[in-house]
């Protein structure tokens, strides 16, 4: 390899961690917020596949395609009123069909497109700044 060739891949290679980290493997939801931001990571990834880990909230209603993750476990899902109140340390997941819920203790991995902005869900009224759609889930 002629140095040149070294140099311009190194370079590209150094710019470019934080995707390479999202495609290697699921995500932690403190990745994808800067302070009360979006991160880089996740503007540069919104609209793309991706995996994150965390836990399944109980969902806000039976028989629903919609539920919260959480970096914890939690035993009652956050609810959040207006945009300025919304943690940075969950994710609304809009599921692809109803699914059946997960203990709140048991780690899960979801795969979905990552959408960023205010949504508000028209039949539970949750508010979500950040979320995957068209996901499904495994153990974590």
């Amino acid at each position: 390899m002629y140095r040149r060739q070294f140099l311009s891949l190194s370079a590209a290679l150094i710019t470019t961690p934080a995707v390479s980290r999202a495609q290697d493997g699921a995500l932690k939801l403190r990745e994808l917020y800067e302070g009360r931001e979006f991160s880089p990571l996740a503007r540069d990834l919104e609209g793309t596949t991706i995996d994150v880990d965390g836990y399944m909230a109980p969902p806000l209603q039976a028989d629903s395609n919609f539920f919260v993750l959480t970096k914890i476990p939690m035993s009652v899902c956050p609810f959040c009123e207006t945009e300025a109140e919304w943690p940075n340390d969950i994710l609304a997941v809009y599921t692809r069909r109803k699914f059946d819920t997960v203990p709140f203790n048991r780690k899960i991995i979801v795969t979905g497109a990552l959408a960023l902005g205010s949504y508000r869900d028209p039949d539970t009224g949750f508010l979500s700044m950040v979320r995957l759609e068209n996901a499904r889930f495994s153990y974590g």
